[in-house]
């Protein structure tokens, strides 16, 4: 879902409990799980060689594997997507960037059981350049911010990678920008407001929906209160505005706050609801003469919007421009 970026959801680990007490920040994980010679020996590895995957414990991967390199690897959905990454068929972890816990691996930052020989590092070219001289197959996915997507992109796309982009307050002149340049290198992007397949069905069925019904609003619930309303509400209201339908035509007032935002100039209705605890919930409300017709996905864990994002992985390497959203995929 768009707004994902900031469900602030732990994602399901499937760790052995761990001794001491782990604070919010992932890269306590070290100062218990590792000595310090250890943490010690991994920086050396790290200048020595970027991808440590290749080591004599693991089989050489095979020419069809997609190398991956996770941009933002820190935050909840870097983690998250390390894994996911590690146990897809077919891919293979080659980087972890970002700014915090520098030297760590990418195995422990992410929670899984073992180690993936892989350190966390500043030097995105560095990273880049390991992997175009292996000449495979190579995908950045970018978790960063909307200011430096576009040269994460460019770079990428100079050492013959193909990207994800997942920042959801990403500006639509950055889109536009992105487009022309992905069409000029034919290089493969996609830019997505979600990874939540479940949110890209929702939104679908809201568009057909819409057709037969003249009243719908839109109910959405944050645990927390990020920016409302959520970008996926506001992506379903855009979708299902300008088909030639107005909505809600009896209750068209707009001045009283208890009946939500009205978005755009169809008359789409927008209430959101932030409680601690609540799960990520977006729910459209249509009705007619009669009925009630709703529409409502459920998000309560970050690994829900994992699926989305392998998927992603393996299509945008068949591309050569921009595409904007997952539902092209599907």
């Amino acid at each position: 879902m768009g707004g994902h970026g900031n469900l602030n959801l732990l994602p399901r680990s499937t760790t052995r409990p761990r001794t001491g007490t782990v604070g919010s920040s992932p890269c306590r994980y070290s100062v218990h799980h590792r000595s310090a010679s250890k943490v010690a020996a991994g920086r050396r590895s790290a200048a020595a060689s970027v991808s440590c995957s290749a080591a004599s414990s693991q089989a050489p991967p095979s020419q069809s594997t997609i190398k991956v390199v996770i941009v933002g690897a820190t935050k909840e959905m870097g983690r998250a997507a390390i894994a996911a990454v590690s146990r897809a068929r077919g891919m293979e972890l080659a980087g972890a960037i970002d700014t915090q816990c520098i030297g760590m691996d990418a195995g422990e930052l992410s929670g899984m059981d073992e180690a993936l020989e892989i350190p966390v590092l500043n030097d995105f070219t560095m990273v880049l350049g390991s992997i175009a001289q292996t000449r495979a197959t190579g995908v950045v996915v970018d978790f960063s911010e909307p200011s430096s997507v576009y040269d994460n992109v460019k770079q990428a796309a100079a050492f013959g990678l193909s990207s994800v982009v997942y920042v959801p307050k990403i500006e639509m002149d950055t889109v536009t920008e992105l487009s022309a340049f992905c069409d000029k290198a034919s290089m493969g992007c996609l830019v997505a407001p979600t990874l939540s397949i479940g949110s890209v069905l929702l939104q679908q069925a809201a568009i057909q929906a819409s057709f037969h019904y003249n009243n719908v609003e839109i109910v959405e619930s944050r645990p927390n209160p990020s920016d409302l309303p959520s970008p996926d509400a506001i992506q379903i209201a855009n979708n299902i505005s300008d088909l030639g339908q107005i909505y809600n035509r009896q209750d068209m007032d707009s001045d009283n706050p208890a009946r939500g935002q009205v978005l755009g100039e169809d008359g789409v209705r927008v209430h959101s609801m932030v409680l601690p605890g609540l799960a990520s919930s977006t729910s459209v409300v249509l009705s007619g003469p009669g009925e009630v017709y709703t529409l409502k996905h459920d998000v309560t864990d970050v690994q829900s919007l994992m699926p989305g994002l392998i998927l992603a992985i393996r299509k945008v390497i068949r591309l050569k421009n921009l595409i904007y959203g997952l539902e092209k995929f599907l």
